[in-house]
């Protein structure tokens, strides 16, 4: 059976190139399959090689940026002809192409809380998405808010993948570095890092901490408010904070440390860091809020990034017991098992192939 003529849409602010990706792009990067199209925005630096790209072309519109883009993406699909259409994180942009070409077969992927977004916020709005598009949320905890508040509808979970066969080889020895890797934002809870390693650090003179990231995926993230207190307040504890950097080096500097934070306030709809440090083998800290739980299971230690003498505890443990570190490691290894995207890819696949099968009876893919 051939392969499905795939259009994977990404949301406009995502940029499929290695040097700009953020979560969404790296995610259609690695889960990408035979016969399988990336469109989105135009990035500055070279796109993927290794999956086909086509920028979503400018189109005169009267309206505003998302307007436009919705017109390209329609514009794209009337010349592509594909058999599927899987859209990320953007039920405004599903509805408007369901609405254009209610014949194509739709998928609509979703990353973050839909009750905070636009078209998706009330349970009578979810109802209607359910039963004109296929839904999927990348973890239970995201299907739960799809569907809470009597709202009704077939959507299935298709978690997020992690290519552990790309994944850099751990160092034999691992660094005493206790490491934060990702957006520096008050949602992700790097100033509770910075506050927890300020205060561990004097008591444990080998170790070193480090915060990789900035308030944007991308080299030209803004200088805000938030991350220049963050920076001094980092520089005072004598933490280092490197800015922004391109995801591989992120996944060896994960590979090197012997732990990894990922202390979110905000209710993380899935948590691919602490995907991505599990993998590489470090010892992880997590918080126990929205959908991380069900990434790291018990390969983990939770901590709330608001009660600071918890992740002083967690770390202190960690950093204190070479034995726990390495167990955590192999716990954390063992569970990024569960997400390999070797694996997860067919499911996925599959899905696709029976969207196209039932449609535009979506309903009946609570039977698959």
């Amino acid at each position: 059976m051939p392969a499905l003529r795939v259009m994977t849409v990404l949301p406009p602010r995502e940029r499929f190139a290695p040097q700009e990706a953020g979560a969404i792009a790296l995610l259609a990067h690695r889960m990408a399959g035979e016969g399988e199209v990336v469109v989105g925005t135009r990035p500055n630096t070279p796109p993927y090689t290794d999956v086909p790209f086509i920028p979503v072309p400018s189109v005169v519109f009267p309206f505003g940026r998302m307007a436009r883009y919705r017109a390209g993406v329609v514009r794209l699909i009337r010349t592509m002809r594909p058999d599927v259409v899987e859209v990320h994180n953007r039920p405004d942009l599903a509805l408007a192409i369901n609405q254009r070409y209610p014949h194509v077969p739709l998928v609509l992927v979703l990353h973050n809380d839909p009750c905070g977004m636009r078209t998706t916020r009330t349970p009578h709005e979810r109802t209607l998405l359910a039963h004109k598009v296929a839904v999927v949320t990348v973890s239970d905890w995201l299907r739960q808010r799809f569907l809470g508040q009597g709202a009704t509808g077939c959507v299935t979970v298709l978690p997020n993948g992690l290519d552990l066969a790309s994944l850099p080889p751990s160092a034999p020895v691992r660094d005493n570095l206790v490491l934060f890797a990702g957006r520096v934002v008050a949602d992700k809870g790097v100033d509770a890092f910075v506050q927890a390693c300020a205060t561990l650090l004097p008591q444990y003179p080998a170790w070193q901490a480090q915060i990789i990231g900035a308030d944007r995926f991308g080299p030209e993230s803004p200088q805000t408010e938030f991350l220049t207190r963050v920076q001094a307040q980092a520089q005072a504890a004598g933490i280092s904070i490197t800015g922004y950097q391109p995801h591989a080096q992120v996944l060896q500097a994960m590979g090197r440390a012997a732990i990894v934070v990922v202390p979110s306030r905000w209710a993380e709809p899935f948590g691919m860091a602490a995907l991505e440090a599990m993998g590489c083998g470090a010892a992880v800290v997590a918080s126990p809020h929205g959908g991380l739980p069900g990434v790291v299971g018990q390969a983990a230690l939770y901590a709330n990034p608001d009660d600071l003498p918890t992740l002083v505890q967690a770390l202190a443990r960690l950093m204190s017991d070479a034995d726990l570190r390495a167990h955590m490691g192999q716990a954390a290894r063992a569970r990024a098992q569960l997400f390999d995207s070797a694996t997860l890819r067919p499911r996925r696949q599959h899905f696709q192939a029976r969207v196209v099968q039932v449609w535009p009876h979506v309903g009946q893919l609570a039977q698959a």
